[in-house]
């Protein structure tokens, strides 16, 4: 692991306490019929009256953050001997996982929402459209089955492009880059 890497790692863990210390909270309101509707996010130890954990949510934050820290920890690596020529690997491979990012970030901040007088019980209920999370949203609920659905299709998707722009070439090493490799291993075992 290199000093990249472990400060991508050490953003991740600050990524994944800050997640915790202050989660998702939905309210409860009696005037609703208990429908819990997403109300922000509170301190963990100190949750106001009249609200749930929304664990559902806070498991997609977690997940969305250890995907970006896999992505780059990737995009990060030092690249193998063979791969030297083209600094940082696969250029379309790392555009995939940059492009993989940004999506899951933009489905994060503008989720699924639905009115309270369209909710129903179905296995996908439907949904009024995309808003920012942040915003006013006192009368929607989120749609987590629509959300955990573009979540799967996003990563799914990176994934299949990863595979194919894989370089699918399976170049021996030159002479050169043995007797190279063989210094660095003969300096290392020195040390």
């Amino acid at each position: 692991m290199n000093n990249a890497q472990r400060i991508a790692l050490a953003v991740a863990v600050a990524n994944l306490a800050l997640l915790l210390l202050f989660p998702p909270y939905d309210y409860i309101s009696l005037q609703r019929g208990n429908v819990p509707t997403f109300d922000g996010f509170f301190f963990a130890f100190g949750s106001p009256q009249n609200h749930v954990l929304n664990a559902n949510f806070l498991a997609l934050e977690i997940i969305v953050v250890l995907i970006n820290a896999n992505i780059a920890m990737l995009l990060l690596r030092k690249p193998a001997m063979r791969e030297r020529q083209r600094p940082g690997g696969n250029s379309q491979q790392r555009a995939v996982l940059a492009l993989v990012a940004i999506n899951l970030v933009l489905i994060l901040l503008f989720p699924p929402f639905e009115f309270f007088s369209a909710i129903s019980r179905s296995a996908l209920p439907s949904f009024e459209g995309f808003y920012f999370l942040f915003g006013d949203n006192s009368q929607r609920q989120l749609v987590m089955p629509i959300l955990y659905i573009e979540v799967a299709l996003v990563i799914i998707n990176g994934g299949l492009l990863w595979l194919l722009f894989k370089d699918k070439e399976n170049k021996m090493a030159s002479a050169d880059e043995v007797r190279a490799l063989a210094q660095r291993v003969r300096a290392a075992q020195k040390k």
